[in-house]
């Protein structure tokens, strides 16, 4: 650390990433954090519940939340999920709202950005217009307008590929600068809230959705029963998918076995990835009809509407 830096302020706030479902936030959360603590799947909706990656310098403090997008049902898991989304937007330092630069704002843009205008007008909002390196240049300038002009004030604009890392450390920059001045909220040691078998359950539920129907994804929630060191390089998880309808047991099972197997190599990859460690994994599937109104349920999962 230079004399300079050992002279300023230490700064740290909450950076809620915000936008629409499939516009890249748990890519980012991952590629900033340098490593995997958030599920991803090519299918939207795969978070549901905010999750915090702890950045720690010299000089700043980074805590950025992730966020599940708005959805649009009325059941108890869609008004949970949004819950998650209105508290991480009350709380934001600092709102880093993506957007797909592929595709122009949407009735859900103009939704979220109502929220952050009348929830929290001082929060700084920092637009990250994603996924450049697919988007035609045509196309990218007049999106770009378009969710410029969702705000009252143009903000501060930054293009990035979360996938590819490109233009991530100019983000970075741009978030510090941004930060007030704060305490270090949390040991500079620690990356994250969750504990490991919570993300464990997040990336057995983002392989499933990667793996399965369009459709049925989104009836499956994950709990897991047991993480546990076998030795010491081997984790033993056990783990259960849930699903609505006795039908969709046998389509998560699969002829055989295969598409359980399937979810699990994949799930077992990730979670091998995230924790550096060897990883036995068991799964199991259950039905549960109609959990996505069981509050009781919703609790297990970390699920509540905190409004």
């Amino acid at each position: 650390m230079s004399e300079t830096e050992m002279n300023q302020p230490f700064k740290s706030g909450f950076v809620v990433v915000l936008g629409r479902p499939n516009a890249g936030k748990s890519t980012l959360l991952n590629t900033l954090m340098g490593q995997a603590i958030a599920g991803v799947s090519a299918k939207p909706q795969t978070t549901r519940r905010r999750q915090l990656g702890i950045l720690t310098s010299d000089s700043a403090q980074i805590i950025l939340v992730d966020t599940p997008g708005l959805h649009e049902s009325n059941d108890k898991l869609s008004l949970a999920i949004n819950s998650e989304a209105i508290v991480a937007i009350k709380d934001a330092d600092i709102i880093l709202y993506m957007a797909d630069a592929n595709s122009a704002p949407s009735a859900m843009d103009d939704k979220l950005a109502a929220l952050i205008a009348s929830m929290n007008p001082e929060a700084q909002v920092i637009l990250v217009m994603n996924k450049v390196d697919s988007a035609p240049a045509q196309n990218l300038a007049s999106n770009k307008a378009g969710y410029q002009a969702l705000f009252a004030e143009t903000p501060q604009t930054l293009q990035i590929s979360a996938l590819r890392a490109q233009g991530v450390h100019e983000l970075l920059e741009a978030i510090q600068a941004a930060l007030p001045e704060g305490p270090q909220y949390y040991d500079a040691e620690q990356i994250t809230e969750d504990f490991e078998r919570d993300i464990a359950a997040e990336m057995i539920r983002a392989a499933a959705m990667d793996n399965l129907a369009q459709e049925l994804p989104y009836s499956i929630a994950v709990l897991v029963n047991e993480y546990s060191e076998r030795d010491a390089d081997r984790v033993y998880i056990n783990a259960t998918i849930f699903v609505e309808r006795e039908a969709q047991k046998g389509i998560v099972i699969g002829k055989g076995g295969q598409k359980i197997k399937q979810i699990g190599t994949v799930a077992r990859r990730d979670i091998e990835a995230m924790n550096g460690q060897s990883v036995f994994l068991d799964l199991n599937v259950k039905v549960k009809k109609d959990w996505k109104d069981d509050e009781r349920f919703l609790r297990q999962l970390g699920l509540n509407d905190k409004k």
